[in-house]
Protein backbone atom coordinates (compact mmCIF):
# COMPACT_ATOMS: atom_id res chain seq x y z
CA UNK A 1 0.00 0.00 0.00
CA UNK A 2 1.02 3.77 0.01
CA UNK A 3 3.32 4.35 3.25
CA UNK A 4 2.31 7.84 4.63
CA UNK A 5 5.04 10.60 4.36
CA UNK A 6 8.25 9.09 6.44
CA UNK A 7 8.03 11.98 10.20
CA UNK A 8 11.06 12.88 11.23
CA UNK A 9 12.29 14.65 14.04
CA UNK A 10 16.00 16.23 14.19
CA UNK A 11 18.27 16.97 17.19
CA UNK A 12 19.37 20.38 18.28
CA UNK A 13 22.91 19.11 17.07
CA UNK A 14 22.01 19.57 13.08
CA UNK A 15 21.57 22.51 11.26
CA UNK A 16 18.45 24.25 11.20
CA UNK A 17 18.43 24.95 7.50
CA UNK A 18 18.27 20.79 7.61
CA UNK A 19 14.87 21.23 8.56
CA UNK A 20 13.82 23.02 5.49
CA UNK A 21 15.67 20.81 2.77
CA UNK A 22 13.93 17.39 4.49
CA UNK A 23 10.46 18.91 3.94
CA UNK A 24 11.37 19.57 0.67
CA UNK A 25 12.01 16.34 -0.05
CA UNK A 26 8.54 15.43 1.29
CA UNK A 27 9.22 14.17 4.89
CA UNK A 28 7.14 15.45 8.08
CA UNK A 29 9.83 17.22 9.82
CA UNK A 30 10.00 19.01 13.46
CA UNK A 31 12.74 19.48 15.81
CA UNK A 32 13.50 19.28 18.82
CA UNK A 33 14.03 23.23 19.22
CA UNK A 34 10.21 23.36 18.17
CA UNK A 35 8.93 21.48 21.38
CA UNK A 36 11.33 23.40 23.34
CA UNK A 37 13.15 20.09 24.47
CA UNK A 38 16.78 22.04 23.68
CA UNK A 39 18.85 21.28 26.58
CA UNK A 40 16.79 18.36 27.88
CA UNK A 41 18.39 15.21 28.47
CA UNK A 42 18.63 12.73 25.70
CA UNK A 43 15.82 10.32 27.49
CA UNK A 44 13.52 13.04 27.37
CA UNK A 45 13.94 13.93 24.01
CA UNK A 46 14.16 10.09 22.71
CA UNK A 47 10.83 9.61 24.53
CA UNK A 48 9.60 12.24 22.88
CA UNK A 49 10.15 11.23 19.02
CA UNK A 50 8.87 7.93 19.94
CA UNK A 51 5.86 9.56 21.61
CA UNK A 52 5.76 11.41 18.21
CA UNK A 53 6.26 8.09 16.02
CA UNK A 54 9.06 10.13 14.80
CA UNK A 55 12.35 8.50 13.82
CA UNK A 56 14.93 10.40 15.74
CA UNK A 57 17.71 11.78 13.77
CA UNK A 58 20.95 13.46 15.88
CA UNK A 59 24.73 13.35 15.60
CA UNK A 60 24.66 12.37 19.25
CA UNK A 61 26.89 8.98 19.71
CA UNK A 62 25.17 8.49 23.02
CA UNK A 63 22.57 6.72 20.15
CA UNK A 64 25.11 5.01 18.51
CA UNK A 65 24.54 1.65 20.70
CA UNK A 66 22.48 -0.68 18.03
CA UNK A 67 22.09 -3.25 20.78
CA UNK A 68 20.44 -0.45 22.99
CA UNK A 69 18.47 0.94 20.12
CA UNK A 70 17.81 -2.40 17.97
CA UNK A 71 15.83 -1.99 15.01
CA UNK A 72 12.54 -2.64 15.50
CA UNK A 73 12.08 -1.50 19.30
CA UNK A 74 11.76 1.95 18.70
CA UNK A 75 10.25 4.63 15.47
CA UNK A 76 13.61 4.88 13.63
CA UNK A 77 16.78 6.45 14.84
CA UNK A 78 19.23 8.51 11.86
CA UNK A 79 22.63 8.66 13.51
CA UNK A 80 24.74 11.05 11.44
CA UNK A 81 28.65 10.54 11.67
CA UNK A 82 30.65 12.87 10.32
CA UNK A 83 34.10 13.97 10.61
CA UNK A 84 35.19 16.99 11.73
CA UNK A 85 35.89 18.52 8.32
CA UNK A 86 32.97 18.00 6.81
CA UNK A 87 30.75 18.83 9.30
CA UNK A 88 29.87 22.23 7.40
CA UNK A 89 28.53 19.74 4.65
CA UNK A 90 26.18 17.79 7.19
CA UNK A 91 22.88 19.26 5.33
CA UNK A 92 24.05 17.80 2.01
CA UNK A 93 24.89 14.27 3.49
CA UNK A 94 21.41 14.31 5.24
CA UNK A 95 19.52 15.06 1.83
CA UNK A 96 21.65 12.70 -0.04
CA UNK A 97 21.17 10.09 2.38
CA UNK A 98 17.10 11.20 2.56
CA UNK A 99 17.04 11.54 -1.21
CA UNK A 100 17.04 7.61 -1.72
CA UNK A 101 14.10 5.61 -2.11
CA UNK A 102 15.12 3.46 0.31
CA UNK A 103 14.84 6.16 3.17
CA UNK A 104 11.05 6.10 2.90
CA UNK A 105 11.86 2.38 4.31
CA UNK A 106 13.63 3.69 7.23
CA UNK A 107 10.95 3.57 10.21
CA UNK A 108 11.89 1.27 12.85
CA UNK A 109 15.84 0.72 11.68
CA UNK A 110 18.67 2.00 12.65
CA UNK A 111 20.38 3.87 10.31
CA UNK A 112 23.93 5.04 9.85
CA UNK A 113 24.78 8.03 7.69
CA UNK A 114 28.87 8.42 7.33
CA UNK A 115 30.78 10.57 4.82
CA UNK A 116 31.15 8.01 1.78
CA UNK A 117 27.63 5.56 2.83
CA UNK A 118 24.95 4.99 4.78
CA UNK A 119 24.36 1.81 6.57
CA UNK A 120 20.98 0.51 7.51
CA UNK A 121 20.26 -2.29 9.99
CA UNK A 122 16.39 -3.22 10.21
CA UNK A 123 14.39 -4.94 11.86
CA UNK A 124 14.14 -8.64 12.05
CA UNK A 125 11.74 -10.09 9.75
CA UNK A 126 9.05 -12.31 11.42
CA UNK A 127 8.45 -15.42 9.23
CA UNK A 128 5.00 -16.12 8.66
CA UNK A 129 3.24 -18.82 10.25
Amino acid sequence: GVQGRVRLKLDENLPRSARGRLAALGFDVDTVLDESLGGQRDEEVWTAAQAAARVFVTQDLDFSDARRFAPGTHHGLVLVRLPDAEQWRIGDHLVAGFSTAEARSWSRCFVVITANKVRVLRPPVLEEP
